[in-house]
């Protein structure tokens, strides 16, 4: 029967013969996580990187949207949708409206771009990672209402969402 008692988070001594689970205490963990530093140390890695990775999201200033929540945002009217995509890419298709800018413009903003402050703005590249470092850059020129499409032209494509070569 000692066989039986030897795990250490149950104990069906306790109580009508009914396994009741122990109270975890803090020696306890730091036992196991001394016994297993691999596994404790991939534990506390993959939640730092999540935690990380929410609060950066939160803090950075624009968000990500997916096709089908740009499509309102876009037939609003006045939202500017700045499209980073290489002139080639863009001559293929972009969305409806869409004005291409290199994202190096970026970098030294002027008249043109200060306008970009006085509406939603709603930038695209070709996947939607390039997008994230411009969207970024706008946030920092004042802007306040900045989204980026979640995968790109790639999704929209990929969604027949329509598009055109004017």
């Amino acid at each position: 029967m000692a066989a039986c008692n030897a795990h250490p988070f149950v104990n069906l001594t306790a109580g009508r013969g009914q396994a009741k689970p122990e109270e975890r205490t803090l020696e306890q963990w730091l036992e196991f996580a001394g016994n297993h530093p691999m596994l404790s140390g991939g534990f506390i890695l993959v939640l730092a990187l999540l935690v990380w990775g929410e609060i950066s999201r939160r803090v950075r200033g624009f968000k990500e949207i997916s096709p089908a929540d740009a499509v309102p945002l876009i037939n609003r009217g006045d939202t500017m949708v700045v499209d980073i995509s290489p002139p080639a890419d863009f001559n293929q298709g972009h969305i409806v409206g869409a004005r291409n800018y290199p994202p190096s413009r970026f970098s030294k903003p002027d008249k043109e771009l200060e306008k970009l402050k006085e509406s939603p703005v709603l930038v695209v590249c070709k996947s939607g990672q390039t997008a994230l470092t411009t969207a970024a850059a706008i946030v920092k020129l004042g802007a306040s209402d900045v989204s980026v499409l979640k995968g790109g032209m790639a999704q929209w494509k990929s969604d027949n969402y329509p598009i055109t070569r004017k």
